[in-house]
């Protein structure tokens, strides 16, 4: 079973836990993770971009020669797609890139890219919170205090949007409600830092 020190604001150990083995201890699939990472980025797609065809082009109404006797091909409009100003031809048009997944697989890959951070020593656990009404160096001066280099997430239950609101103007600083974490957002981070009150609540929703 995973244990790691509980920090304070100070960076001071003020205690030891053991981390859930079902959610931090698990065996690391990359195959699965890599399915679900190339799931998410495709469902963040916006698939707006769009072109319009033959018959969607404004014009185009009138034969622009009649058909034979011109000694030029036969052409029936001017927005025919060999025509300048004409439409596209198999061209892409608005649509989802998302796709259904197995919860089940999305979970395992969860896990495991949780125990990689877990077995890397890159979770933090901080025995509380800033106050209630933090400001945006409150944040910065928690993060150098805790001498984290590079991009950090805080996994809160439910964040206040005070703590939100702060951590908005830290450019390597994100709040992600707990119910909201993902593969893509956790190995985007390389620190991942979660309150010591808060971690059966961890195993209540993914352990």
């Amino acid at each position: 079973m995973p244990s790691v020190d509980v920090l304070s604001a100070a960076k001071e150990k003020v205690g030891t836990v053991e981390l859930d083995p079902k959610i931090f201890a698990v065996k690391v699939h990359a195959g699965v993770v890599h399915e679900v990472l190339t799931m998410q980025r495709a469902s963040q797609r916006q698939g707006t971009v769009g072109t319009k065809e033959k018959g969607q082009v404004r014009g185009g109404g009138k034969k622009p020669w009649r058909q034979k006797g011109t000694g030029r091909a036969r052409a029936g409009s001017n927005r025919s797609p060999l025509w300048r100003g004409g439409g596209t031809t198999f061209g892409p048009h608005p649509r989802k890139y998302g796709y259904r997944f197995p919860k089940a697989k999305s979970l395992q890959a969860l896990r495991g890219v949780l125990s990689a951070k877990a077995t890397a020593g890159e979770v933090v656990v901080l025995d509380q919170l800033p106050d209630e009404s933090p400001k945006t160096k409150t944040i910065i001066s928690l993060m150098n205090r805790l001498e984290l280099q590079g991009n950090v997430l805080m996994v809160v239950d439910q964040p206040s949007g005070g703590l939100q609101r702060a951590a908005r103007n830290c450019p390597n600083v994100q709040v992600l409600p707990l119910a909201s974490l993902n593969v893509y957002d956790v190995l985007r981070h390389r620190y991942l830092i979660a309150v010591q009150a808060e971690l059966p609540r961890w195993s209540e929703r993914w352990g």
